[in-house]
């Protein structure tokens, strides 16, 4: 609200009256006659599943309840609720105010009413929505983790973290993978791989990044951004800055990849994760992955989408491309077996889509 003052947009009364909107409350019994709530606490399954209780004690019946949960599924946390088929995910992106996308999630008991209410509401506020069926992480902050691990993996690598960041920057993503970790902090990132872990057991692979995150929370005390320091110094009045400690803990490699190596590897990691998601059923349609790649996590627009920028490449050439990079750095290159029939056959993502258009009007 300040910002829209100092540029003019916006009256400081007007500015007022917003904020006297604003109630807050450590009691539950303000939440009484509130037809929507959304719950936005720490990605903990015991304090959601507290937090839903003492909830659904005071509000009506016919009530909706919301988690802004970024990766814990949503029937898992339904299961803390009296009325599952009310209990929908509803995830916003941060910083809020300047991210259009919210992404609607749909667990395995959510009814129709509770999905047209999330909608209604996302219009009221002016957002963009996408509905996309439950899985850890759904689809956006699962597809983003990529972009992010792929990122610290090549760090453990050996490979200069300013090529990383410098390349992520010029080839169209926001910032670099590594200061995006420290904006949303490591410490998150590292909870959510502890819940994960525990979670899946024997099931969860491991990669580089996991023993990068759990070196700089338990061992260095590096957590982040908001904590003064990560990948990343934070001198005050000063611009930030690569951690000069990063050499020491992660030997820069005799020999660098090129630039175009590193843009493939931080692309196809998400692009691969992607075409997964529309396989497994998590995303329906490929222009939800593209809108919800491009405007939940900004990847570089003018490729319309990490499903889009599969089609520009050429599905035959990715197939290809990522079979070479499975080979060179591991399974997570490895194309779903989906994609690489459709290569074979020469289909592509919207066309499949457009036929099944069809179809259903026929």
């Amino acid at each position: 609200l300040q910002k829209r003052i100092d540029r003019g947009k916006m009256s400081s009364d007007k500015a007022a009256d917003i904020l006297e909107r604003i109630e807050t409350t450590t009691e539950y019994d303000a939440l009484a006659g509130c037809e929507l709530v959304i719950e936005a606490v720490f990605e903990n399954r015991e304090i959601k599943a507290d937090v839903t209780a003492k909830t659904e004690a005071v509000i009506a019946d016919d009530a909706i309840f919301a988690s802004n949960t970024s990766t814990l599924p949503i029937t898992g946390l339904a299961e803390a609720s009296k009325r599952a088929d009310q209990f929908i995910g509803i995830h916003f992106f941060s910083p809020v105010d300047k991210m259009p996308l919210v992404e609607v999630i749909v667990g395995e008991k959510t009814n129709d009413v509770a999905i047209a209410q999330a909608l209604d509401y996302i219009q009221q506020i002016r957002k963009t929505p996408i509905v996309v069926n439950d899985s850890r992480g759904f689809y956006t902050s699962r597809v983003f983790g990529t972009f992010t691990r792929e990122g610290m993996s090549m760090l453990a690598e050996g490979v200069n973290p300013a090529l990383i960041e410098n390349v992520a920057k010029h080839a169209g993503m926001p910032v670099g993978p590594l200061a995006v970790t420290d904006e949303v902090s490591l410490e998150l990132a590292y909870h959510v791989g502890k819940q994960t872990m525990a979670d899946l057991g024997d099931a969860y692979v491991a990669t580089a990044a996991d023993d990068v995150l759990i070196k700089f929370v338990e061992e260095l005390d590096r957590r982040g951004k908001r904590f003064g320091k990560g990948f990343y110094d934070y001198p005050e009045g000063g611009r930030k800055h690569l951690w000069e400690g990063l050499a020491e803990h992660f030997p820069r490699a005799d020999e660098q990849p090129d630039a175009d190596e590193v843009k493939k590897r931080l692309f196809y990691a998400q692009a691969i994760d992607t075409a997964r998601c529309l396989e497994e059923g998590v995303v329906t349609h490929p222009a939800d992955a593209d809108i919800g790649s491009v405007f939940g996590w900004g990847f570089p627009p003018y490729t319309g989408g990490t499903i889009s920028y599969i089609e520009m490449v050429g599905l035959v050439e990715f197939v290809a491309e990522a079979d070479r990079l499975a080979e060179a750095y591991g399974d997570r290159f490895s194309v779903p077996d989906s994609l690489r029939k459709m290569a074979e056959r020469g289909d592509t993502f919207y066309g499949l889509a457009e036929a099944d258009e069809q179809r259903s009007a026929a």
